[in-house]
């Protein structure tokens, strides 16, 4: 059965821009190859953690909203589990509820966001 996922994974900030997007583009591309299909992706940038992670007290967050069977998320998972370069992840599941408010939450930015008619 298809549900709907999110899920967040912090990157470790000694890499360079170049490494981040390419780590981004491999879970990406491990969705895709899984038959996912990616809803909505956010780079949140760097931030700052609310403790230390191996010593590290900032990380790159991002997040990528996605329709997938379960299995995909125990391989997702897996791929995280031995990426070096990840500090933290996160994913869940969305219920219908979520769904709606993550739509309206977009819709709205995107509204704000829009050119003003005169």
């Amino acid at each position: 059965m298809v549900k709907q996922y999110e899920t967040v994974f912090i990157v470790t900030p000694v890499l360079s821009e170049e490494q981040m997007k390419e780590t981004v583009q491999k879970y990406k591309d491990l969705l895709a190859g899984k038959g996912a299909e990616i809803v909505y992706e956010n780079n949140w940038g760097m931030r700052k953690l609310a403790y230390p992670i191996k010593k590290k007290t900032t990380g790159f967050y991002y997040l990528i909203e996605f329709k997938a069977e379960g299995s995909v998320i125990a391989d997702l998972e897996v791929a995280y589990k031995r990426d070096e370069r990840l500090l933290r992840f996160l994913t869940v599941s969305l219920d219908k509820h979520a769904v709606a408010y993550n739509e309206k939450k977009r819709n709205a930015k995107k509204a704000a966001e829009a050119p003003v008619a005169e």
